[in-house]
Protein backbone atom coordinates (compact mmCIF):
# COMPACT_ATOMS: atom_id res chain seq x y z
CA UNK A 1 0.00 0.00 0.00
CA UNK A 2 2.89 2.64 -0.52
CA UNK A 3 3.73 2.69 3.48
CA UNK A 4 4.28 -0.11 5.34
CA UNK A 5 4.19 -0.06 9.03
CA UNK A 6 0.87 2.44 9.82
CA UNK A 7 -2.16 1.27 11.21
CA UNK A 8 -5.12 3.21 12.50
CA UNK A 9 -7.02 2.69 15.75
CA UNK A 10 -10.01 3.30 15.51
CA UNK A 11 -11.69 4.41 19.02
CA UNK A 12 -15.44 4.17 19.32
CA UNK A 13 -16.61 3.43 22.97
CA UNK A 14 -13.10 2.41 24.41
CA UNK A 15 -11.78 5.77 25.26
CA UNK A 16 -9.04 4.67 27.10
CA UNK A 17 -4.98 3.70 27.03
CA UNK A 18 -5.25 1.48 29.68
CA UNK A 19 -6.21 -2.27 28.18
CA UNK A 20 -7.32 -1.01 25.03
CA UNK A 21 -6.83 -3.93 22.93
CA UNK A 22 -7.48 -1.77 19.69
CA UNK A 23 -4.62 0.83 20.68
CA UNK A 24 -2.25 -1.64 21.82
CA UNK A 25 -2.34 -3.79 18.23
CA UNK A 26 -2.32 -0.91 15.93
CA UNK A 27 0.77 0.77 18.35
CA UNK A 28 2.45 -2.48 17.46
CA UNK A 29 2.97 -0.99 13.75
CA UNK A 30 5.43 1.11 13.39
CA UNK A 31 3.41 4.41 13.58
CA UNK A 32 -0.34 4.64 14.34
CA UNK A 33 -2.95 7.06 14.30
CA UNK A 34 -5.39 7.06 16.95
CA UNK A 35 -8.52 8.48 15.21
CA UNK A 36 -11.78 9.06 16.45
CA UNK A 37 -14.69 10.33 14.23
CA UNK A 38 -17.61 12.18 14.93
CA UNK A 39 -20.50 10.33 13.43
CA UNK A 40 -22.54 12.94 11.96
CA UNK A 41 -25.37 9.92 11.32
CA UNK A 42 -25.43 10.41 15.60
CA UNK A 43 -24.50 13.88 15.95
CA UNK A 44 -26.98 14.75 13.81
CA UNK A 45 -29.80 12.69 14.99
CA UNK A 46 -33.09 13.64 16.15
CA UNK A 47 -32.16 12.50 19.17
CA UNK A 48 -29.63 14.78 21.15
CA UNK A 49 -28.43 14.24 24.46
CA UNK A 50 -26.48 16.96 25.89
CA UNK A 51 -25.79 15.26 28.94
CA UNK A 52 -24.07 12.32 27.08
CA UNK A 53 -22.10 15.28 25.00
CA UNK A 54 -20.70 16.71 27.42
CA UNK A 55 -19.43 13.47 28.66
CA UNK A 56 -18.03 12.52 25.26
CA UNK A 57 -16.00 16.14 25.05
CA UNK A 58 -14.84 15.57 28.19
CA UNK A 59 -14.13 11.95 27.80
CA UNK A 60 -12.01 12.46 24.63
CA UNK A 61 -10.08 16.24 26.05
CA UNK A 62 -8.54 13.46 28.68
CA UNK A 63 -7.97 10.93 25.85
CA UNK A 64 -6.12 13.05 23.73
CA UNK A 65 -3.74 13.88 27.34
CA UNK A 66 -3.09 10.55 27.65
CA UNK A 67 -1.75 9.90 24.32
CA UNK A 68 -0.06 13.03 24.36
CA UNK A 69 1.25 11.22 27.44
CA UNK A 70 2.68 8.31 25.53
CA UNK A 71 4.17 10.51 22.51
CA UNK A 72 0.99 10.78 19.94
CA UNK A 73 -2.45 12.93 20.55
CA UNK A 74 -5.70 12.07 18.94
CA UNK A 75 -6.89 12.83 15.62
CA UNK A 76 -10.62 13.83 15.38
CA UNK A 77 -12.50 14.37 12.23
CA UNK A 78 -16.04 15.06 11.60
CA UNK A 79 -18.36 12.97 8.90
CA UNK A 80 -18.95 9.46 8.02
CA UNK A 81 -16.90 7.28 9.61
CA UNK A 82 -16.76 5.15 6.78
CA UNK A 83 -15.75 8.17 4.83
CA UNK A 84 -13.67 10.06 7.24
CA UNK A 85 -11.40 6.43 8.14
CA UNK A 86 -10.93 5.83 4.29
CA UNK A 87 -9.37 9.39 3.91
CA UNK A 88 -6.91 9.22 6.80
CA UNK A 89 -6.35 5.81 5.76
CA UNK A 90 -5.69 7.03 2.33
CA UNK A 91 -3.28 10.53 3.67
CA UNK A 92 -0.75 8.29 5.56
CA UNK A 93 -0.80 4.97 3.92
CA UNK A 94 -2.56 2.87 6.64
CA UNK A 95 -2.48 -0.86 5.74
CA UNK A 96 -4.66 -1.96 8.72
CA UNK A 97 -8.09 -0.24 10.49
CA UNK A 98 -7.97 -1.80 14.04
CA UNK A 99 -11.53 -1.02 15.57
CA UNK A 100 -13.62 -2.62 18.41
CA UNK A 101 -16.68 -5.09 17.99
CA UNK A 102 -20.19 -3.44 19.32
CA UNK A 103 -23.67 -4.96 19.53
CA UNK A 104 -26.01 -2.57 18.25
CA UNK A 105 -27.40 -2.69 14.85
CA UNK A 106 -25.90 0.66 13.79
CA UNK A 107 -23.04 -0.15 14.69
CA UNK A 108 -22.78 -3.90 13.23
CA UNK A 109 -23.97 -2.08 9.86
CA UNK A 110 -21.34 0.47 9.99
CA UNK A 111 -18.55 -2.39 10.77
CA UNK A 112 -19.67 -4.38 7.60
CA UNK A 113 -19.57 -1.14 5.42
CA UNK A 114 -16.11 -0.20 6.67
CA UNK A 115 -15.29 -3.77 6.32
CA UNK A 116 -16.50 -3.39 2.87
CA UNK A 117 -14.79 0.04 2.07
CA UNK A 118 -11.61 -0.86 3.19
CA UNK A 119 -11.54 -4.53 1.34
CA UNK A 120 -12.32 -2.00 -1.89
CA UNK A 121 -8.65 -0.52 -1.38
CA UNK A 122 -6.57 -3.33 -0.31
CA UNK A 123 -6.19 -2.59 4.06
CA UNK A 124 -7.14 -4.36 5.94
CA UNK A 125 -10.18 -4.66 9.14
CA UNK A 126 -8.87 -6.15 12.25
CA UNK A 127 -12.16 -6.16 14.61
CA UNK A 128 -11.31 -6.74 18.09
CA UNK A 129 -13.25 -8.55 20.67
CA UNK A 130 -13.63 -8.19 24.44
CA UNK A 131 -12.86 -4.62 24.44
CA UNK A 132 -16.67 -3.44 25.25
CA UNK A 133 -17.63 -6.33 26.99
CA UNK A 134 -15.91 -8.26 29.75
CA UNK A 135 -17.11 -11.19 27.51
CA UNK A 136 -17.51 -11.21 23.88
CA UNK A 137 -20.63 -11.08 22.50
CA UNK A 138 -21.61 -14.72 21.18
CA UNK A 139 -18.87 -16.41 22.60
CA UNK A 140 -20.91 -18.10 25.78
CA UNK A 141 -24.11 -19.44 24.23
CA UNK A 142 -26.41 -22.69 24.47
CA UNK A 143 -26.06 -25.50 22.05
CA UNK A 144 -27.97 -24.68 18.98
CA UNK A 145 -28.83 -21.34 19.34
CA UNK A 146 -27.28 -17.89 19.20
CA UNK A 147 -27.60 -16.03 22.65
CA UNK A 148 -28.64 -16.84 26.31
CA UNK A 149 -32.17 -15.99 26.79
CA UNK A 150 -32.42 -16.61 30.33
CA UNK A 151 -29.57 -14.72 32.54
CA UNK A 152 -28.86 -17.33 35.20
CA UNK A 153 -27.40 -19.91 32.95
CA UNK A 154 -25.65 -17.12 30.97
CA UNK A 155 -24.30 -16.11 34.00
CA UNK A 156 -23.26 -19.62 35.17
CA UNK A 157 -21.48 -19.90 31.60
CA UNK A 158 -20.18 -16.51 32.00
CA UNK A 159 -18.07 -17.22 35.20
CA UNK A 160 -16.35 -20.18 33.83
CA UNK A 161 -15.44 -18.64 30.42
CA UNK A 162 -12.01 -17.63 29.79
CA UNK A 163 -11.00 -13.67 30.12
CA UNK A 164 -8.41 -12.23 28.68
CA UNK A 165 -5.42 -10.51 31.00
CA UNK A 166 -5.97 -6.91 31.05
CA UNK A 167 -3.14 -4.71 28.82
CA UNK A 168 -1.18 -1.90 29.99
CA UNK A 169 -1.11 1.16 28.67
CA UNK A 170 1.61 1.59 25.23
CA UNK A 171 4.76 2.26 26.30
CA UNK A 172 5.33 4.41 23.66
CA UNK A 173 3.51 5.81 20.42
CA UNK A 174 4.96 7.08 17.25
CA UNK A 175 2.57 8.89 14.93
CA UNK A 176 2.94 10.04 10.74
CA UNK A 177 2.88 13.94 10.00
CA UNK A 178 -1.10 14.94 9.65
CA UNK A 179 -3.58 17.50 11.10
CA UNK A 180 -5.20 16.29 14.33
CA UNK A 181 -8.28 18.42 14.04
CA UNK A 182 -9.74 19.93 17.44
CA UNK A 183 -10.63 18.02 20.39
CA UNK A 184 -14.73 19.31 20.15
CA UNK A 185 -16.99 21.41 22.74
CA UNK A 186 -19.87 20.12 24.52
CA UNK A 187 -21.43 22.65 22.66
CA UNK A 188 -20.56 21.85 19.52
CA UNK A 189 -21.76 18.34 19.75
CA UNK A 190 -25.39 19.16 21.12
CA UNK A 191 -27.14 22.35 22.32
CA UNK A 192 -29.16 22.34 25.59
CA UNK A 193 -28.44 22.51 29.21
CA UNK A 194 -26.73 19.74 30.82
CA UNK A 195 -27.81 18.19 34.31
CA UNK A 196 -26.70 19.97 36.83
CA UNK A 197 -24.88 17.37 38.77
CA UNK A 198 -24.16 15.00 36.01
CA UNK A 199 -20.72 12.85 36.12
CA UNK A 200 -17.28 14.14 34.84
CA UNK A 201 -16.12 12.48 31.86
CA UNK A 202 -12.51 11.04 31.13
CA UNK A 203 -10.53 8.40 32.08
CA UNK A 204 -8.46 9.98 34.46
CA UNK A 205 -12.00 10.43 36.72
CA UNK A 206 -12.95 7.23 35.87
CA UNK A 207 -9.64 5.27 37.37
CA UNK A 208 -9.66 6.96 40.58
CA UNK A 209 -13.65 6.18 40.99
CA UNK A 210 -12.59 2.89 40.64
CA UNK A 211 -9.46 2.82 43.06
CA UNK A 212 -11.92 3.95 45.72
CA UNK A 213 -14.85 2.08 44.56
CA UNK A 214 -12.60 -1.27 44.85
CA UNK A 215 -12.03 -0.14 48.84
CA UNK A 216 -15.87 -0.16 49.68
CA UNK A 217 -16.94 -2.93 47.64
CA UNK A 218 -16.68 -5.66 49.79
CA UNK A 219 -19.92 -4.09 51.11
CA UNK A 220 -21.84 -4.13 48.10
CA UNK A 221 -23.72 -7.15 48.54
CA UNK A 222 -25.88 -6.18 51.81
CA UNK A 223 -26.55 -2.63 50.86
CA UNK A 224 -26.55 -1.88 47.08
CA UNK A 225 -30.00 -2.20 46.60
CA UNK A 226 -30.50 0.80 49.68
CA UNK A 227 -31.29 3.60 47.98
CA UNK A 228 -30.42 6.07 50.77
CA UNK A 229 -26.79 4.98 51.03
CA UNK A 230 -26.08 4.44 47.60
CA UNK A 231 -22.94 2.28 47.89
CA UNK A 232 -23.07 1.78 44.51
CA UNK A 233 -20.19 2.11 41.40
CA UNK A 234 -21.25 4.83 39.29
CA UNK A 235 -19.06 3.40 36.94
CA UNK A 236 -21.96 3.01 34.52
CA UNK A 237 -20.89 6.02 32.38
CA UNK A 238 -17.36 5.09 32.28
CA UNK A 239 -18.06 1.44 30.98
CA UNK A 240 -20.72 3.16 28.37
CA UNK A 241 -17.86 5.44 27.03
CA UNK A 242 -15.23 2.26 27.21
CA UNK A 243 -12.87 4.94 29.54
CA UNK A 244 -12.95 1.94 31.93
CA UNK A 245 -12.35 -1.57 30.73
CA UNK A 246 -14.82 -3.97 31.85
CA UNK A 247 -11.81 -6.63 31.40
CA UNK A 248 -9.78 -4.82 34.03
CA UNK A 249 -12.94 -3.91 36.52
CA UNK A 250 -13.86 -8.37 36.57
CA UNK A 251 -9.89 -8.69 37.13
CA UNK A 252 -8.88 -6.59 39.67
CA UNK A 253 -12.31 -6.77 41.60
CA UNK A 254 -12.27 -10.34 41.49
CA UNK A 255 -14.82 -13.33 43.36
CA UNK A 256 -13.30 -13.28 46.70
CA UNK A 257 -15.67 -12.29 48.99
CA UNK A 258 -19.74 -11.75 47.88
CA UNK A 259 -19.18 -8.17 47.30
CA UNK A 260 -16.85 -8.72 44.75
CA UNK A 261 -19.38 -11.23 43.12
CA UNK A 262 -22.68 -9.38 43.54
CA UNK A 263 -20.78 -6.75 41.75
CA UNK A 264 -18.87 -8.75 38.76
CA UNK A 265 -22.88 -10.40 38.70
CA UNK A 266 -23.59 -7.10 37.97
CA UNK A 267 -21.11 -6.65 35.05
CA UNK A 268 -22.22 -9.83 33.80
CA UNK A 269 -25.89 -8.93 33.17
CA UNK A 270 -24.41 -5.83 31.63
CA UNK A 271 -22.71 -8.66 28.73
CA UNK A 272 -25.94 -10.38 28.85
CA UNK A 273 -27.79 -7.59 27.56
CA UNK A 274 -25.00 -7.27 24.73
CA UNK A 275 -24.97 -10.57 23.87
CA UNK A 276 -29.12 -10.42 23.23
CA UNK A 277 -28.99 -7.70 21.37
CA UNK A 278 -26.29 -8.68 18.98
CA UNK A 279 -28.19 -11.23 18.46
CA UNK A 280 -31.86 -9.33 18.58
CA UNK A 281 -30.78 -6.09 16.87
CA UNK A 282 -34.27 -4.98 16.44
CA UNK A 283 -35.15 -5.52 20.52
CA UNK A 284 -33.44 -2.04 20.55
CA UNK A 285 -36.82 -0.90 19.27
CA UNK A 286 -39.13 -4.01 18.89
CA UNK A 287 -40.54 -6.54 21.85
CA UNK A 288 -38.08 -9.43 22.58
CA UNK A 289 -40.76 -10.92 23.17
CA UNK A 290 -44.81 -10.00 22.29
CA UNK A 291 -47.46 -9.82 24.96
CA UNK A 292 -50.16 -8.47 22.73
CA UNK A 293 -49.75 -4.77 24.29
CA UNK A 294 -52.17 -2.73 23.85
CA UNK A 295 -50.73 -0.21 25.60
CA UNK A 296 -52.46 3.17 26.60
CA UNK A 297 -51.75 6.59 25.42
CA UNK A 298 -52.31 8.97 28.72
CA UNK A 299 -49.69 12.31 27.96
CA UNK A 300 -50.60 14.07 31.30
CA UNK A 301 -49.63 10.77 33.03
CA UNK A 302 -45.86 10.22 30.82
CA UNK A 303 -45.66 14.03 31.47
CA UNK A 304 -46.16 13.69 35.29
CA UNK A 305 -44.12 10.78 35.29
CA UNK A 306 -41.22 12.50 33.37
CA UNK A 307 -41.59 15.81 35.85
CA UNK A 308 -41.06 13.17 38.99
CA UNK A 309 -45.09 14.98 39.79
CA UNK A 310 -46.91 11.44 40.18
CA UNK A 311 -47.56 11.75 43.74
CA UNK A 312 -45.77 8.65 44.97
CA UNK A 313 -42.46 10.02 46.46
CA UNK A 314 -40.26 7.06 45.56
CA UNK A 315 -41.22 7.35 42.13
CA UNK A 316 -40.45 11.06 42.21
CA UNK A 317 -37.54 10.66 43.70
CA UNK A 318 -36.17 8.57 41.14
CA UNK A 319 -36.71 10.78 38.50
CA UNK A 320 -35.82 13.78 39.77
CA UNK A 321 -32.35 12.46 40.27
CA UNK A 322 -32.28 11.59 36.97
CA UNK A 323 -33.16 15.29 35.86
CA UNK A 324 -30.35 16.73 38.55
CA UNK A 325 -27.58 13.88 38.14
CA UNK A 326 -27.76 12.17 34.64
CA UNK A 327 -27.81 9.29 36.40
CA UNK A 328 -30.26 7.20 38.42
CA UNK A 329 -29.93 4.16 41.35
CA UNK A 330 -30.61 1.06 39.43
CA UNK A 331 -33.20 -0.01 42.24
CA UNK A 332 -34.89 3.34 41.88
CA UNK A 333 -34.92 2.68 37.73
CA UNK A 334 -36.85 -0.76 38.42
CA UNK A 335 -39.23 0.91 40.21
CA UNK A 336 -40.06 3.89 38.28
CA UNK A 337 -40.10 1.26 35.41
CA UNK A 338 -42.39 -0.78 36.39
CA UNK A 339 -44.86 2.02 37.53
CA UNK A 340 -44.74 3.35 34.05
CA UNK A 341 -45.45 0.16 32.21
CA UNK A 342 -47.46 -1.64 34.38
CA UNK A 343 -49.38 0.56 37.01
CA UNK A 344 -49.82 3.40 34.10
CA UNK A 345 -49.67 0.65 31.12
CA UNK A 346 -47.85 3.33 28.91
CA UNK A 347 -45.52 1.72 26.65
CA UNK A 348 -42.02 1.05 27.59
CA UNK A 349 -40.51 2.94 24.66
CA UNK A 350 -41.82 6.60 25.79
CA UNK A 351 -39.68 5.63 29.24
CA UNK A 352 -37.05 3.93 27.52
CA UNK A 353 -36.66 7.10 25.54
CA UNK A 354 -36.53 9.64 28.27
CA UNK A 355 -34.13 8.14 29.94
CA UNK A 356 -31.93 8.12 26.58
CA UNK A 357 -32.33 11.97 26.71
CA UNK A 358 -30.60 12.20 29.65
CA UNK A 359 -28.76 9.25 31.37
CA UNK A 360 -25.09 9.40 30.51
CA UNK A 361 -24.86 5.78 30.77
CA UNK A 362 -27.71 5.80 28.28
CA UNK A 363 -26.26 2.57 26.34
CA UNK A 364 -28.61 1.18 24.05
CA UNK A 365 -28.33 -2.62 24.98
CA UNK A 366 -28.37 -2.25 28.55
CA UNK A 367 -31.32 0.79 28.64
CA UNK A 368 -33.55 -0.68 26.74
CA UNK A 369 -32.77 -4.58 27.69
CA UNK A 370 -33.92 -3.66 31.13
CA UNK A 371 -36.79 -1.64 29.96
CA UNK A 372 -38.01 -4.78 28.03
CA UNK A 373 -37.20 -6.88 31.15
CA UNK A 374 -39.75 -4.18 33.66
CA UNK A 375 -42.01 -3.93 31.16
CA UNK A 376 -42.28 -8.08 30.84
CA UNK A 377 -41.84 -7.54 27.06
CA UNK A 378 -38.12 -9.05 27.64
CA UNK A 379 -36.75 -11.75 29.33
CA UNK A 380 -37.67 -11.58 32.58
CA UNK A 381 -38.95 -15.28 33.21
CA UNK A 382 -41.71 -13.42 35.43
CA UNK A 383 -43.06 -10.83 33.06
CA UNK A 384 -46.25 -10.05 34.90
CA UNK A 385 -44.80 -9.06 37.93
CA UNK A 386 -45.76 -5.65 39.34
CA UNK A 387 -43.43 -3.73 41.40
CA UNK A 388 -45.31 -1.92 44.51
CA UNK A 389 -43.97 1.26 44.60
CA UNK A 390 -44.71 1.85 48.65
CA UNK A 391 -43.54 -1.90 49.41
CA UNK A 392 -40.64 -0.95 47.43
CA UNK A 393 -40.15 2.13 49.45
CA UNK A 394 -40.87 0.50 52.78
CA UNK A 395 -37.78 -2.01 51.70
CA UNK A 396 -35.20 -0.11 50.25
CA UNK A 397 -35.83 3.70 52.20
CA UNK A 398 -37.33 2.79 55.16
CA UNK A 399 -36.89 5.75 56.78
CA UNK A 400 -37.15 8.37 53.19
CA UNK A 401 -33.90 9.53 53.12
CA UNK A 402 -33.70 9.11 49.57
CA UNK A 403 -36.94 10.36 49.24
CA UNK A 404 -35.92 13.70 50.95
CA UNK A 405 -33.06 14.03 49.43
CA UNK A 406 -34.51 14.84 46.25
CA UNK A 407 -37.98 15.54 47.07
CA UNK A 408 -37.24 18.78 48.76
CA UNK A 409 -41.33 19.61 49.13
CA UNK A 410 -41.30 16.55 51.38
CA UNK A 411 -38.30 17.03 53.36
CA UNK A 412 -39.70 18.33 56.93
CA UNK A 413 -41.40 14.94 57.11
CA UNK A 414 -40.28 12.49 59.64
CA UNK A 415 -39.57 8.99 58.86
CA UNK A 416 -41.23 6.36 56.55
CA UNK A 417 -44.28 8.63 56.57
CA UNK A 418 -43.24 10.76 54.00
CA UNK A 419 -43.96 7.40 51.34
CA UNK A 420 -47.43 8.24 51.71
CA UNK A 421 -48.00 11.79 52.23
CA UNK A 422 -51.88 11.62 51.60
CA UNK A 423 -52.44 10.28 54.51
CA UNK A 424 -50.98 13.26 56.53
CA UNK A 425 -53.28 15.66 58.20
CA UNK A 426 -55.26 17.81 55.62
CA UNK A 427 -53.77 21.12 56.96
CA UNK A 428 -49.95 19.80 56.62
CA UNK A 429 -50.85 18.46 52.99
CA UNK A 430 -52.49 21.84 52.52
CA UNK A 431 -49.07 23.16 53.20
CA UNK A 432 -47.16 20.76 50.55
CA UNK A 433 -46.51 21.72 47.33
CA UNK A 434 -46.88 17.84 46.35
CA UNK A 435 -49.36 16.23 44.15
CA UNK A 436 -52.23 13.75 45.08
CA UNK A 437 -51.34 10.20 43.63
CA UNK A 438 -52.13 10.09 39.79
CA UNK A 439 -53.60 6.71 39.55
CA UNK A 440 -54.55 4.01 42.15
CA UNK A 441 -51.90 1.27 42.41
CA UNK A 442 -54.60 -1.13 42.77
CA UNK A 443 -56.63 -0.21 40.17
CA UNK A 444 -53.56 0.23 38.04
CA UNK A 445 -52.23 -3.19 38.43
CA UNK A 446 -55.30 -4.63 37.95
CA UNK A 447 -55.82 -2.62 34.42
CA UNK A 448 -52.92 -4.09 33.40
CA UNK A 449 -53.43 -7.80 34.45
CA UNK A 450 -56.84 -7.66 32.60
CA UNK A 451 -55.04 -6.20 29.73
CA UNK A 452 -52.21 -8.98 29.94
CA UNK A 453 -54.51 -11.47 30.01
CA UNK A 454 -56.98 -10.56 26.73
Amino acid sequence: MGNAGVSIALFTRDLRVHDNPVLSAAAAAARVVPLFVLDEAIIGSDHPCPNRAAFLAESLADLDAGLRELGGRLVVRRGSVVAEVSRVAEEVGADEVHVAADVSGYAQRRLQALHRALSAEGRDLVVHEAVITAVPAGEVTPQGKDHFAVFTPYYRRWSTAPKRRPLGPPSRLAMPRLSAGRIPSAAQLCAGETSPDRPVGGEGTARRLFDEWTRSVRDYADDHDDLAADNTSRLSPYLHFGCLSPVELVDRVGTGDPGAEAFVRQVAWRDFHHQVLAARPAASQHDYRSRGDRWRHDERALEAWKQGRTGYPIIDAGMRQLAREGWMHNRARLIAGSFLTKTLYIDWRWGARHFLDLLVDGDIANNQMNWQWVAGTGTDTRPNRVLNPLAQAKRYDPNGDYVRRYVPELRGIDGGAVHQPWRLDPDIRRRLDYPEPIVDLDEGAERFRTARRA
